[in-house]
């Protein structure tokens, strides 16, 4: 098969060809009859298999975003090399790709990969995180709160709010910075724990927001 420009540009955009993902995975097989090219009438492509498994790895991913770090962590094991399926669709879109490249441009086509794909965990790494709430609105945020009847420093009932799913008490709690969004309750649940719990994405996605940085 003759490597085309999308092919190419999905292979190196996406693949990782880590040392670990190299080693971990063998070049995919042919399975086509001796002598018949790719893409012919009645086959599939196998190099668009692999990049549909990538695409649908990529999308799986992304879908975790009520969580920003969870859904960091899956793309850095994409990318890292430390999962199998994607391993295997990388290796077979790269053999595929590269057909009838001379050794020395497989290579540098490889090391492209794996500079993008460091490149890729970089800023994979970097979770969204809420902006900084300026003293004005955190001000203006506890004074809403006590027209609510809520006490902005009151963990408790910052802990009902994310109970009863309001949204808008939740999210007057962040800014006005009186309560620590990782406290736990009684049971041991985080906010997040409990809005998750409530299958309450909105609720759930801010709370992910405004999470302090691990150390």
């Amino acid at each position: 098969m003759k490597p085309s420009p999308i092919l190419i540009a999905a292979l190196l955009m996406g693949t990782a060809l880590s040392p670990a993902c190299a080693a971990d995975t063998a070049p995919a097989a042919d399975t086509s009859p001796q002598g018949a090219p790719h893409g012919s009438a009645g086959q599939e492509d196998p190099a668009f298999g692999h990049a549909l498994t990538l695409v649908e790895l990529f999308v799986r991913a992304a879908s975790k975003s009520e969580d920003p770090k969870a859904s960091a962590q899956a793309f850095d094991e994409l990318l890292a090399g430390r999962n199998p399926e994607a391993n295997q669709a990388f290796s077979g879109l790269f053999e595929d790709a590269t057909t009838g490249m001379s050794p020395q441009y497989r290579e540098r086509v490889a090391a492209i990969a794996r500079d993008l794909a460091g490149m890729a965990r970089k800023e994979a790494a970097k979770a969204p995180t809420a902006p900084p709430v300026s003293a004005e609105h955190a001000l203006q945020a506890r004074k809403d709160l006590a027209a609510m009847g809520l006490r902005y420093y009151d963990q408790g009932q910052f802990l009902d709010a994310v109970r009863r799913d309001d949204a808008l008490a939740v999210e007057l709690y962040l800014q006005g910075r009186g309560v620590n969004p990782s406290a736990r309750d009684a049971q041991g649940r985080t906010a997040l724990d409990i809005a998750r719990a409530n299958k309450n994405t909105q609720v759930a996605e801010l709370l992910a927001r405004n999470l302090p940085a691990a150390r």
